[in-house]
């Protein structure tokens, strides 16, 4: 008994430069959080002020990155759908 598949459907696109701010606004809510509670914090537990700014410097990077990825994946895409017409055209003359 065999059973017919749906096919797949297609991947969601997301807003990737909202996403990347949002949580870089997280890191940098947790970094103020620590650095106003530094006092507070046992000499052991310091270790968690970096580990905010780090994630802040990341997500400031993505929003740098990210469109630019975005971008050349595009222009990839049109040179590979132009390559592929180009060679369609070339096998049908």
């Amino acid at each position: 008994m065999t059973r017919k598949l749906r096919p797949a459907p297609s991947p969601l696109e997301a807003n990737d430069r909202l996403v990347t701010a949002v949580i870089t606004g997280a890191w940098v809510i947790g970094l103020i959080s620590v650095l106003v509670l530094r006092d507070q914090l046992a000499p052991s537990q310091r270790w968690w002020v970096w580990t905010c700014v780090v994630g802040v410097c990341m997500g400031l990077f993505a929003l740098w990155y990210v469109p630019r990825l975005k971008r050349s994946r595009a222009r990839a895409a049109e040179r590979r759908a132009q390559a592929q017409a180009h060679g369609e055209q070339e096998g049908t003359a």
